[in-house]
C-alpha cells in the first residue's frame, strides 16, 4: 500500500517542528533526559537538528501547560504566542523559536519557565569547545569561517570568543603549573626552544619507563639564556623530578642548557646533543656543492661506536680547517657529547628517538601551526598561554617513544635498577632502626 508523507522544506524549521511535536511519543523520552540533565544538548543536535530542539520545547511547553486546543480556554497557564531563543551548544549558539507561557492574570511575575530550554541553558561548555576550535588553529578574526551551519547559528561574537579562550588557555597553564612529577619515573628529559610572537619558550617534555610521553613545563625565555635554564629545571625539581636520579637528556647543543643541567642535576648527567641540530649548523658553513658529502660522512660517523666515530668526525674537521674553519669548529664543538647513547649501548631500535629533539620539535610544529594567524601578542603572557594550550592538546594524541620496549636497557645502562636496590636497602635500613 503506497504510504503518504508530508515534504517539507529543510528551511521550514517550524513546519517540521510542529510535526515533530505532533508525534511527541517519539521524544518523551528525550525530553525527560534533558529536563533531568541526563543527555546534553549537543548531542541531541548533532543527530536530530535544530527543528528537533523546537520540537522538545514545545512538548516540555506542553508539559507545565497541557496540550494546546484551538478555540478553548487554557488553564492557570497560558500560552503566549512564541519568542526568539538561544541555546548555547558546545561549539556555537542556535537560535530557537520557543514558546512562551505566561500565568493567567499576567503581573511582574507572569512569566512560566520551559523547563527544558531551561536545561538546554545551563550547558557550560562552550569554553572547552572553543579552545579546540581556536587551537585548530582559527584566530578570533576568522573563526566563523569555520563553524559548522555558520548561517543558521548565531555567531559568538569575537570578544566573547576571545574571553572564552583566554579563561580556557589560562586553565590549560595552571593543570601545566600545579602538575606533580613524584610518582613519574622519568628516563628521558628532552628540552628545547621555540619562537612565538617574537618571544622566545623552553619546553621540556619528558618519557618515563613505559614510554609514555609527558609535557613537564615551559619558561619564557631562549636556550642561551641560563638564567631561564635553571629557573625551569629547578621548577621542574619543586614538582617532583628528583636531582639525584640519573636521566638522559637531549638538547639542542646550548651551553647554557649544558650548564643549567649540570647546576641542578649534577656534571655526571649523561647528556645527548642533537645530531639534526648539529647537521644543519655544520653545513650552514659550507657551500651548495659540499654539504651531501658532509651529511653524508657525518651519519655514517654517528652509526659507529663511539670512539671510532668521533675519530671519523675529528678527521673530517680536519678536512676543513683551513677551507671552511667554521665548520670545523661546528663540528668539534660538543664532540663527545654527540656519541652518548652510542657509548650507553642503546640498540638501534630505541637509539633514532634518542638522538634528536624532534619529539619536542613535533609539538612545536603543532604549536606554530596553531598560532600562526594571530597576529598580535600583547604580552608574553599570552604567549605562555596559548604555548600552554597548544602542548596540552598535542600531549592528547601523544604516542608511546618509538622503541619504547628497550627503555628498559637504557634504564640499565644509566644504572637505575642498581640504585633502586641501594634505595631499598635503604628504606628497609631506615625502618629497621
Amino acid at each position: 500500500m503506497k504510504k503518504e508523507y508530508q515534504i517539507v522544506d529543510k528551511n521550514q524549521t517550524r513546519q517540521f517542528a510542529q510535526i515533530l511535536a505532533d508525534n511527541s511519543q517519539l521524544l518523551l523520552p528525550m525530553v525527560e533526559l534533558i529536563e533531568s540533565a541526563q543527555l546534553g544538548i549537543h548531542n541531541l543536535i548533532e543527530t536530530l537538528g535544530r527543528a528537533t530542539i523546537e520540537a522538545v520545547l514545545q512538548i516540555s511547553a506542553s508539559g507545565v501547560a497541557g496540550e494546546s486546543h484551538q478555540g478553548k480556554a487554557g488553564g492557570e497557564i497560558l500560552r503566549h504566542g512564541r519568542q526568539s531563543g538561544v541555546v548555547p551548544l558546545t561549539d556555537r549558539k542556535v537560535q530557537v523559536s520557543r514558546p512562551r507561557l505566561r500565568r493567567r492574570g499576567g503581573g511582574a511575575e507572569a512569566e512560566v519557565a520551559i523547563p527544558a530550554y531551561e536545561a538546554m541553558q545551563s550547558d557550560t561548555s562552550l569554553s572547552e569547545q572553543v579552545l579546540k576550535v581556536m587551537m585548530r588553529g582559527v584566530s578570533t578574526r576568522n573563526y566563523k569561517e569555520i563553524l559548522p551551519d555558520a548561517c543558521e547559528c548565531v555567531g559568538v561574537s569575537r570578544s566573547s570568543v576571545s574571553r572564552e579562550f583566554v579563561e580556557a588557555s589560562e586553565a590549560a597553564y595552571k593543570q601545566l603549573l600545579e602538575r606533580r612529577f613524584g610518582e613519574l619515573d622519568l628516563l628521558i628529559l628532552y628540552i628545547d626552544g621555540i619562537v612565538i610572537g617574537g618571544h622566545s619558550i623552553l619546553a621540556a617534555i619528558g618519557v618515563d619507563a613505559e614510554g609514555y610521553k609527558h609535557v613537564l613545563g615551559l619558561k619564557e625565555g631562549a636556550t642561551e639564556n641560563a638564567t631561564v635554564v635553571k629557573a625551569l629545571l629547578t621548577d621542574l625539581v619543586e614538582r617532583g623530578v628528583k636531582a639525584g636520579v640519573k636521566r638522559l637528556f637531549v638538547i639542542d647543543g646550548s651551553k647554557a642548557l649544558r650548564s643549567g643541567i649540570e647546576s641542578v642535576f649534577g656534571s655526571d648527567t649523561p647528556i645527548q646533543r642533537c645530531r639534526l641540530h648539529k647537521e644543519r649548523n655544520v653545513l650552514d658553513y659550507l657551500p651548495e656543492e659540499q654539504k651531501e658529502y658532509a651529511r653524508l660522512s657525518m651519519r655514517a660517523a654517528f652509526t659507529l661506536d663511539a670512539e671510532k666515530g668521533q675519530k671519523r668526525l675529528e678527521s673530517l674537521a680536519r678536512q676543513y680547517e683551513l677551507s671552511h674553519p667554521g665548520a670545523a669548529g661546528s663540528l668539534r664543538e660538543g664532540l663527545s657529547e654527540m656519541f652518548t647513547v652510542n657509548r650507553l649501548g642503546v640498540p638501534a631500535s630505541l637509539r633514532r628517538s634518542l638522538v634528536s629533539t624532534n619529539l619536542i620539535e613535533s609539538p612545536n610544529s603543532g604549536v606554530r601551526m596553531r598560532t600562526r594567524r594571530v597576529t598580535q601578542w600583547e604580552s608574553g603572557a599570552m604567549v605562555l598561554r596559548w604555548a600552554a594550550a597548544s602542548f596540552m592538546a598535542a600531549e592528547a594524541k601523544f604516542r608511546r617513544v618509538s622503541g619504547y620496549k628497550d627503555l628498559w636497557m637504557l634504564a640499565a645502562a644509566l644504572g637505575r635498577e642498581e640504585a633502586k636496590t641501594e634505595e631499598k636497602k635503604e628504606e628497609n635500613a631506615a625502618l629497621a632502626a
